[in-house]
């Protein structure tokens, strides 16, 4: 009887012992969701931005456009026909201008000019003035046999320019100009030389996106040509005017504004990476021994003021380095801290940034002493 009462008393007082432990183990610390990575997406071209898709806090998938780069459209200053396109997506419009005079050449719908002169017109008063935009009669001066109309565009003293409209002729020869239809000596104001008028040069600044016409086709004034942006496309590679985001995730940051300038190769957002989410938190220096990694601890994260969501985690890592912060109670008191990573599960109610509370669990409970003593 005597040694069962030392036998119970021993067990007792192991029991004791053991839960007494396992409550001075257990420990409570808060902390926060956190990202354990981030991923940044850089602009692959540089230019102004047309418009942003996307804000802090946005879950996105991979391929998922963050924002568009705005183009420069070129539209053509008159009709005519596209008589060469020199350039090609990704190519810079100056270096195709510096090669071939213009990315593109449109001629137009009038293909001959007269550089004209009024020495030769009808000797009446009225004859020796012409003006910019008056529409004229023209024949050849040799027989007459080529006949047309035209406008004239230019006049510096007593020269001007005629342009074309309609009508066949010969380049090189001479042209009567009449004042008004038919060719009354008295309404001639002047004779010139005709010539091919030159294709029009359409160029611009900038590296070139996209055409939209086609070698020989016709166009029409303010039919649009093509499009550039600023900047260069590496390796002369046409990468589009889109940045996108290369995996799924969280948008966390936004360095993109409609209207400013992003430079190529700059960060234009910053990604959290689906499932990079951990608890972070702090724990005192008195507290350090009673955790280690690799303990399981319970989570209780606080997504709403009147519930709680209960998850389990691991210890992952625990700071070497001591973090000072001033004391709550006394702020010209320090308290020394460690900082604690955790791992977990997350799902569709976990956001960065929510409240945690982590409890580590009891490393033995009173009934499983109790069973290891009476083995």
């Amino acid at each position: 009887m005597k040694n069962s009462f030392r036998r119970l008393a021993a067990l007792t007082a192991g029991m004791l012992m053991t839960q007494c432990a396992a409550l001075a183990d257990t420990i409570s610390f808060n902390g926060v969701v956190d990202a354990g990575d981030t991923y940044e997406i850089y602009a692959p071209i540089g230019g102004t931005v047309g418009s942003v898709g996307v804000e802090p806090g946005q879950n996105v998938s991979a391929g998922d456009v963050l924002a568009e780069i705005k183009t420069t459209r070129v539209y053509a200053t008159e009709s005519g026909t596209v008589t060469g396109i020199f350039g090609q997506p990704g190519d810079s419009a100056e270096t195709v201008a510096e090669k071939y005079g213009a990315v593109m050449y449109i001629e137009g719908e009038s293909v001959y000019t007269i550089s004209a002169s009024t020495d030769n017109a009808y000797d009446a008063t009225e004859n020796k003035f012409v003006h910019v935009g008056e529409e004229v009669y023209l024949s050849c001066y040799s027989d007459g046999s080529h006949t047309g109309t035209g406008i004239i565009t230019g006049v510096q003293g007593t020269d001007y320019t005629v342009e074309v409209r309609s009508g066949e002729f010969l380049v090189g020869e001479k042209v009567n100009v009449y004042r008004g239809e038919g060719t009354s000596s008295s309404q001639r104001i002047g004779r010139g030389d005709l010539t091919r008028k030159n294709p029009t040069p359409v160029t611009t600044s900038g590296s070139i996106v996209a055409f939209a016409v086609e070698n020989g086709d016709s166009v029409r004034r303010g039919d649009l040509l093509f499009e550039t942006l600023d900047g260069d496309f590496d390796g002369l590679y046409m990468s589009g005017t889109q940045i996108v985001s290369d995996l799924d995730g969280t948008v966390a940051q936004v360095n993109l504004e409609q209207g400013a300038r992003v430079e190529k190769d700059g960060v234009a957002a910053v990604i959290y990476p689906a499932g990079s989410m951990r608890i972070a938190a702090q724990v005192a220096e008195a507290d350090l021994g009673s955790i280690a990694v690799g303990d399981a601890v319970s989570i209780e994260l606080i997504w709403n003021q009147d519930e709680e969501i209960a998850y389990q985690g691991v210890i992952s890592m625990i700071s070497a380095i001591a973090n000072e912060t001033a004391g709550a109670d006394n702020m010209d008191a320090a308290e020394v801290t460690y900082d604690v990573y955790i791992d977990f599960t997350p799902d569709e109610y976990t956001r960065y940034g929510m409240s945690a509370v982590i409890n580590t669990l009891e490393p033995q409970t009173v009934g499983e002493a109790a069973d290891d003593a009476q083995d």
